[in-house]
């Protein structure tokens, strides 16, 4: 395989969620050299849609993705405000020109036990958005989430799971692989071939320390932890998957109190070293 040089990067904002805004972080990836970026929702929006794209463009950035759609579980049905800020959604990454909008599904709906009953509901709301994400031309990735969170972000936890509702969609929708939520699992391997080059629409990294001391903010830095990063890179790489490498880090305790400067400097040579 390639190394992974910055120029195969893609920052996910939510690496820096903490230092820095969104114009921060163009300028930041401009000056390291990193190839992409990743925004979140939050901080596009702090910055305006039509100015971020601009930064965006300007600066020579590939927009691997725009996180997150989904949520559909958030008021226990496919209400409207749902539905409709998943149209939102859709069209501010087709305005950025999002390789695709990513998609954290929802856990159980508040006050439920059903977790079929959830899946249920997000399927019929992937379904509602990927009609609209048709006709708008954004791509839509649904990211399987691990186990531990499906109560309250994702009940779609596993790549085989994602890719059965992809099967009953349609064209138009695909999967984003995270190590951090699939390295677990045993199927992922022959799921990633079942996913093939046409629906494998993300790559993200970060590593899963063998101590982790909070569920969601304690994530590691790529070589910290014990996940076989190279070995999932190279499974989605021999499907096809030619995308930039998303580097994606929530860390509470470690990383958002550095220098972002210094992360940016790290994760592109942790990135080189380890994945």
């Amino acid at each position: 395989m390639k190394p992974v040089t910055a120029d195969r990067l893609s920052l996910n904002t939510a690496t820096v969620k903490t230092a820095w805004t969104l114009a921060q972080s163009i300028d930041g990836c401009a000056r390291h050299g990193i190839a992409g970026i990743t925004p979140w929702r939050d901080v596009l929006q702090d910055m305006g849609v039509k100015q971020a794209a601009r930064a965006i463009r300007d600066a020579g950035l590939t927009v691997s993705g725009l996180c997150r759609g989904g949520w559909y579980t958030a008021e226990g049905a496919l209400t409207p405000q749902v539905l409709d800020d998943n149209k939102r959604a859709v069209d501010e990454a087709a305005a950025i020109g999002a390789e695709c909008l990513v998609m954290v599904v929802g856990g159980l709906a508040d006050g439920s036990r059903d977790l079929i009953a959830a899946r249920s509901i997000v399927e019929e709301g992937l379904a509602h958005t990927l009609d609209y994400a048709r006709d708008v031309g954004v791509p839509i990735a649904i990211e399987p989430l691990h186990p531990m969170y499906a109560a309250d972000r994702a009940c779609i936890n596993t790549m085989g799971q994602a890719l059965d509702i992809c099967d009953r969609l349609g064209s138009g929708i695909g999967v984003v692989v995270d190590v951090y939520h699939v390295w677990w699992d045993p199927e992922v391997h022959a799921q990633i071939r079942r996913a093939g080059k046409e629906r494998l629409m993300g790559f993200q990294v970060c590593d899963w320390l063998l101590e982790t001391r909070d569920m969601l903010n304690d994530r590691g830095m790529m070589g910290d932890g014990i996940i076989n990063i190279p070995d999932l890179r190279a499974a989605v790489e021999a499907e096809g998957f030619a995308g930039l490498v998303d580097v994606e880090i929530f860390s509470s305790n470690d990383w958002w109190k550095r220098d972002p400067d210094e992360v940016l400097k790290t994760s592109i040579s942790r990135s080189l070293a380890t994945c």
